[in-house]
């Protein structure tokens, strides 16, 4: 049955605020400990709440959109031959409306803070790098961290739902690898590996995160752009698009 383009418009930016929701959410309301003395998620709880948001999406918009929700998902599919330019774009721009308006309401979620709210630098759940951010890793290693990290991602969504794979766990099998990709990429960039999760903390944070917004497009595309070469040299003959 043929989707119309609007539906997967709307699946797409649905499936993009959810993740920057919950993903962003978790680390910026609950990642670290509160004032009431709870203990925070920590690495492996906001790790898992990205990790989840897509299996989560996976399963509930995947027969509408193939559950992208991430720009790099988008160029990489586009490179292997497996959707047009065309659709690529309307992807894109659902992509990052959603991740937007994810934030905007993290935004106003955190600024209901009784004992008031102030932002900072890297706000939202923003990614960043250097002086100040994290564990102060320069620009090399967080472009090689998120470029790399894009590619393994990549590799395993083309892998997994491609002609040969098992479409019926391929939800499973991407949630848990963007769950081992922020178990390492946290404490270096915060873990982007999508340009709209960046995107959308990045133009509510502004600063720092704004300025540095440009690494977690390029980089992330850049490791999409060689998973998509590699899997076409890989790939098994008579490979069906998806």
């Amino acid at each position: 049955m043929e989707v119309k383009m609007s539906s997967k418009f709307v699946a797409e930016l649905i499936g993009t605020f959810g993740l920057v929701l919950f993903g962003c959410g978790a680390a910026a309301i609950a990642g670290v400990d509160t004032m009431a003395g709870l203990s925070g998620l920590g690495l492996l709880g906001i790790s898992m709440a990205f990790g989840l948001s897509v299996v989560v999406f996976a399963y509930a918009i995947g027969s509408v959109s193939g559950c992208h929700i991430n720009p790099a998902v988008t160029v990489g599919v586009l490179l292997a031959g497996r959707m047009s330019a065309k659709d690529a774009v309307v992807y894109i721009i659902a992509q990052c409306l959603g991740a937007l308006l994810g934030a905007f309401v993290l935004q106003q979620i955190l600024s209901g803070q009784l004992v008031g709210f102030l932002a900072g630098e890297w706000a939202y759940g923003a990614n960043g790098w250097g002086k100040g951010y994290q564990n102060e890793y320069g620009t090399t290693a967080a472009f090689l961290t998120e470029a790399v990290l894009t590619f393994i991602f990549l590799f395993v969504i083309l892998a997994t739902t491609s002609r040969v794979g098992n479409s019926t766990m391929a939800g499973l099998a991407i949630g848990f690898t963007l769950l081992l990709i922020h178990l390492v990429a946290i404490p270096i960039t915060g873990t982007s590996v999508n340009p709209a999760r960046s995107f959308g903390p990045a133009i509510l944070a502004g600063g720092q995160a704004l300025s540095q917004l440009w690494l977690f497009v390029v980089a992330p595309l850049v490791g999409a752009a060689v998973a998509a070469g590699v899997w076409k040299i890989l790939e098994p003959k008579g490979e069906a698009n998806v």
